[in-house]
């Protein structure tokens, strides 16, 4: 190992590297990166090509400085390398060193001790750009993780095998699922878990592949088991391999939406039950009284009778349409006070009774006691209870059970379930129950069943519908037992 920085040391180098030529040619002068050798004390003694480019300096100049020289910050980052260095005799790192022309570069050196002709050798890399490129990259990252788990869409990563990688907090409280239960899950797995349609999934994804990205809405069970409407967007192979997929409950919005709807439909029938109370009740009064007068002029034995009926029913018909109307038109003066429901249903029985026996059927009843009295409108309630049971027996010609249930949930709430065994109602016809002039019946125009949802609604409630064809009709109604 030398001890001073004698010319005689470097002469004895440089004619060392000279008269091996294929060593010196390849290895040294055109390796693409900077090799500088040194001796003790840190004197530059050789560099080749590279390393003057990395210094940006000449060959003359870099061979009159120390590789210290070029340090930017001798902090306590280099004291800890020189200590590494000299204690084990070699060491691999990157820090920042200046240039005589002003520019600063990061390097990535290899240094080792003693390592040819008993000079030490250092062997330079600029790696300024890709440190660069990395800080870039993880600020990036930064701010997709940040908008990842602030956005108030949940969104869920996952790979090209349909596994999810990750899911952001919204995911998690959209979903009622921790990270930790659906990272690792495949896709057909949370399908599953949440109720979802397998062929619909299947479908969803053909989708993704073909076009890029797919839109959508999909139906799945939520936390408490209650079916949530979903509206999503996907992107295939967005970044890195990864599918990432936003969704939103859009549950409450597309019910809002319909009570607007409705809404909208009932200021339109108000409208029309205004015009309608002025420009056919008028007139029907004239026609009542001189049919009246018509028939009292006839004697009561002649042929005549018959049509007369008939002309009273249909009058009378017309009436209770109009009065419908303007139920729906009108804001009604609803007394709310504390009412038995159980009692309101039996007194809705007994009155029904009869036309119910006519037809040969009869009423199971199954209630629940000890319920508390809750705050309604007595017959307003009654008049639901009515439209919807009538419903029931005109649907079972045969005769057979009208069943109705009363029973608490669990949410503080009381489920009135009124079941026929009638011919049932195609799925695609649910939806549109309760819209005006909509009706499953021969002689019928809708408004009862409209009048009805109404009413519930002004109860803060809610009607549900199951039924299958062939079997019957379930009508739910929902009530707050504190209104």
């Amino acid at each position: 190992m030398p001890t001073s920085n004698s010319s005689f040391e470097r002469q004895k180098l440089l004619e060392k590297l000279s008269n091996d030529e294929g060593i010196y040619s390849e290895l040294f002068m055109e390796a693409i990166d900077g090799i500088i050798l040194w001796e003790d004390g840190g004197n530059i003694v050789h560099a080749n090509e590279s390393a003057c480019r990395i210094f940006e300096t000449s060959y003359n100049e870099i061979t009159k400085c120390k590789i210290e020289d070029f340090v930017v910050d001798k902090d306590k980052k280099y004291k800890e390398i020189l200590n590494v260095l000299y204690k084990r005799g070699a060491i691999r790192d990157e820090i920042l060193f200046f240039m005589p022309n002003g520019q600063s570069k990061i390097l990535e050196f290899t240094m080792k001790l003693q390592s040819y002709t008993g000079f030490h050798m250092g062997i330079f890399r600029n790696v300024s750009e890709r440190n660069q490129m990395e800080q870039e990259l993880r600020k990036s990252e930064l701010k997709f993780r940040r908008v990842f788990e602030g956005t108030l869409e949940g969104i869920i990563l996952w790979d090209n095998e349909g596994v999810v990688q990750d899911v952001n907090p919204s995911g998690e409280k959209i979903l009622g699922a921790s990270r930790e239960e659906l990272i690792g899950k495949s896709l057909k797995h949370m399908m599953a878990r949440f109720s979802g349609n397998l062929d619909e999934m299947r479908e969803i994804i053909t989708q993704i592949t073909m076009n890029g990205s797919y839109e959508g809405r999909i139906q799945l069970q939520g936390k408490g088991n209650e079916n949530k409407l979903f509206e999503y967007l996907v992107n295939y192979n967005l970044f890195s391999e990864f599918t990432i997929s936003t969704f939103k409950d859009i549950t409450d919005k597309v019910e809002m939406e319909e009570r607007l709807r409705k809404s909208d439909t009932l200021n339109v029938l108000g409208q029309l039950a205004a015009g309608i109370a002025h420009e056919v009740r008028n007139p029907m009064t004239a026609v009542k009284g001189f049919i009246q007068l018509l028939e009292n002029s006839l004697k009561k034995e002649s042929d005549h009778d018959m049509y007369f009926n008939i002309i009273s029913t249909e009058l009378a018909r017309i009436d209770s349409i109009i009065n419908e109307f303007l139920f729906l038109a009108k804001p009604q003066a609803v007394r709310y006070m504390e009412n038995d429901i159980i009692n309101i249903m039996r007194e809705t029985v007994k009155l029904l009774n009869a036309q119910a026996l006519l037809n040969n059927i009869q009423f199971r009843t199954y209630y629940e006691y000890g319920l508390p009295k809750m705050m309604c409108e007595g017959n307003q309630l009654k008049k639901v209870f009515i439209n919807i049971i009538k419903n029931a027996i005109e649907v079972m010609p045969d005769g057979g059970y009208i069943t109705i249930t009363i029973k608490r949930l669990e949410d503080q709430t009381v489920r009135i379930s009124i079941q026929d065994e009638g011919g049932g109602i195609p799925q695609d016809k649910l939806e549109k129950l309760g819209q005006p002039f909509y009706t499953t019946k021969e002689r019928g125009n809708g408004l009862g069943l409209m009048v009805s949802y109404k009413i519930v609604d002004e109860h803060n409630g809610a009607v549900q519908v199951e039924s299958s064809e062939g079997v019957g009709t379930t009508f739910h109604i929902i009530l707050p037992m504190n209104n």
